[in-house]
């Protein structure tokens, strides 16, 4: 049994700062690319950032230069480094991880989301 557990997600006034979390536990042998996504109301779910097992990171366009991806390998946890937030990064914001239970297959596994609201 796997679960990624998020957490760091509120409300938040334009221009501020907030940093979200997620860490995954269970039976897991390794963890491979862990990224976060989000999905506004009405909207499709989109990549905001993914970062590599060796730390390697990609940005949506929307979110470089604010937002910064990173990770706790011994921990299997990833964060993620909300500055200078916007009305529109509001949106349910979904933490995936591309783990294995059983080497050597991996496969993803998701959140159960947590809501950024940025509202003054």
């Amino acid at each position: 049994q796997v679960q990624l557990v998020e957490s760091g997600g509120g409300l938040v006034k334009p221009g501020g700062s907030l940093r979200l979390s997620c860490a995954a536990s269970g039976s897991i042998r390794s963890v491979n690319d862990m990224g976060w996504y989000r999905q506004a109301p009405g909207k499709q779910r989109e990549l905001v950032a993914i970062i590599t097992r060796s730390g390697i990171t990609n940005y949506a366009d929307p979110v470089k230069g604010r937002f910064t991806i990173s990770r706790d390998n011994a921990k299997n946890t990833v964060y993620l480094q909300m500055n200078n937030v916007k009305p529109e990064d509001t949106a349910i914001y979904y933490c995936n991880a591309q783990l294995s239970v059983l080497l050597p297959d991996y496969r993803g596994y998701w959140g159960q989301g947590t809501q950024v609201t940025v509202s003054s």
